[in-house]
């Protein structure tokens, strides 16, 4: 028996008194979940985006799981299911095309409770940006932040200020930083320039029109039986699904980066792409042949900040790819975003007030529940960046039997045991598929926001009680002397 959908959240009504400001920095995915999930709670929302039009890049976007749950829970199962590709399985192929592994995903959803999707990314933005208004946020375009500053109305409260380029302020109990991985609010935070780190790797994104595609028999399977396929290979690895129900197929290339310093994004050479698969499964080059243009997208990481993510006060705190900015090899970017977000909402829900003690005891169990997730999630990125390019020859080959000797224990809908995997000589999280069980999948697709946001509150009032417990008792000691 698998586990149920979520309930759906209600939104909470506050008076004046508990009812914080909030800003949020930034209208992509992970400020437009921040933003529905503070005002769920209850809370006044503001988004302030640097760009003139609010959009998102054409192309698509996986959501494991976890991330759908943290969707459903906010009510967006309905509109989402209509822009939704639900995959029925993954599948791992050497660069060759022979097929490795495969995972099921309709049983894994059905373990879960909530479905593997593939989005195209302007769908699932504008779905939230419709969900984020309907609850009341407001949004102003054109509005770069430059720089964050404080104000102190009152002891024991501190109002934060975003500057604007052209000057103006607008003033919040807290804000938000979810400005994307080149985020100047990380930089505010630390008070230095910190630019992303470079991972070597650059992304080639391209969207086909199905319909010539279905002409060609070896490529109309992609599409009448939707799945999602990776092929690994030495230095590159290639991804692709179907989107908008068989309309669009979307191809993302890894490659080497080659592109000049100082650039993110840049028009890529076509042919240059085609010849770095061509010597690929057959189907690669057939597929790359009906591309007219592309752009390339250099990948970069962002090491989590320490020793915190928030402002001293209480009034400035950040999150998604300006916290922990991840590869895309775990398809977990963006769904890290709308867990941070949501989390973020869950403990902004149980504030009684707007002190910055009230503030920073919901940010340090917002940080808490986030920080470790986060790192494991970044670091296993890496390792699949190592894991998809090896070179033929003797690794690739203990990666391949890996593959092969974990299939074993997929499609029984639950993991193995401790004893199981010992016996077949194999180790828990050594799965070269990650999303499988012994991958990473069962601590990755299987977190739920909503105890974790209860765990750790009850951590932090014991941790609380248990210093002013000692404090009471040196101060009686003291009184004693």
């Amino acid at each position: 028996m698998g586990r149920s959908k979520p309930e759906v959240i209600q939104q909470q009504h506050r008076d004046a008194a508990t009812r914080l400001d909030v800003i949020v920095i930034g209208a992509g995915l992970g400020g437009l979940g921040a933003a529905i999930s503070i005002a769920l709670t209850g809370h006044n929302v503001h988004i302030l985006e640097a760009a003139s039009e609010i959009g998102e890049i054409g192309a698509g976007i996986q959501v494991l799981p976890n991330s759908s749950r943290v969707l459903f829970s906010w009510g967006m199962e309905e509109q989402l299911t209509r822009h939704a590709t639900r995959p029925r399985q993954c599948n791992y192929l050497h660069w060759k095309g022979a097929k490795l592994a495969h995972m099921d995903f309709h049983e894994y959803a059905e373990e879960l409770g909530t479905p593997f999707w593939d989005f195209h990314r302007a769908n699932l933005h504008l779905e939230l940006l419709n969900r984020a208004t309907e609850l009341g946020a407001t949004m102003e375009t054109n509005s770069k932040v430059a720089n964050i500053e404080y104000e102190y109305p009152e002891e024991g409260r501190t109002i934060a200020v975003a500057v604007l380029e052209d000057g103006s302020k607008r003033k919040a109990d807290l804000i938000v930083g979810a400005d994307g991985i080149n985020s100047r609010c990380r930089e505010i935070l630390l008070g230095r320039t910190d630019p992303p780190v470079l991972t070597g790797d650059l992304a080639y994104r391209l969207l086909l029109n199905t319909e010539d595609m279905m002409k060609d028999p070896e490529l109309k399977s992609f599409i009448e039986n939707p799945q999602v396929n990776y092929w690994m290979g030495p230095d590159a690895h290639a991804v692709n699904y179907v989107l908008r129900g068989g309309k669009l197929f979307n191809m993302v290339l890894l490659v080497p980066d080659d592109m000049p310093a100082g650039a993110n994004t840049v028009a890529g050479n076509v042919e240059e792409m085609c010849a770095l698969y061509k010597d690929w499964d057959p189907r690669i080059p057939k597929l790359l042949a009906l591309c007219e243009s592309v752009f390339k997208w250099r990948l970069c990481i962002r090491p989590n900040l320490n020793p915190t993510w928030s402002h001293e006060s209480g009034a400035f705190t950040i999150l998604g790819d300006a916290a922990h900015a991840t590869l895309p090899y775990l398809a977990s970017g963006a769904g890290m975003s709308l867990e941070d977000g949501h989390v973020l909402g869950l403990c902004l829900g149980r504030l009684s007030g707007k002190s910055d003690a009230e503030k920073k005891k919901a940010l340090k169990v917002y940080e808490r529940c986030r920080r470790e997730r986060t790192e494991k999630v970044v670091a296993r990125g890496n390792l699949q960046q190592h894991l998809y390019h090896v070179h033929d020859g003797p690794e690739q080959q203990e990666r391949d039997r890996l593959l092969k000797e974990f299939s074993v224990f997929d499609g029984r809908g639950k993991p193995a045991s401790d004893q199981e995997l010992q016996e077949k000589g194999l180790k828990d999280n050594s799965d070269p598929f990650p999303w499988r069980w012994h991958g990473v999948g069962k601590w990755l697709l299987t977190y739920q926001c909503e105890p974790d946001v209860e765990l750790r509150w009850a951590e932090v009032e014991n941790e609380a009680a248990s210093v002013g417990s000692r404090r009471r008792a040196s101060a009686e000691v003291r009184a004693q002397l």
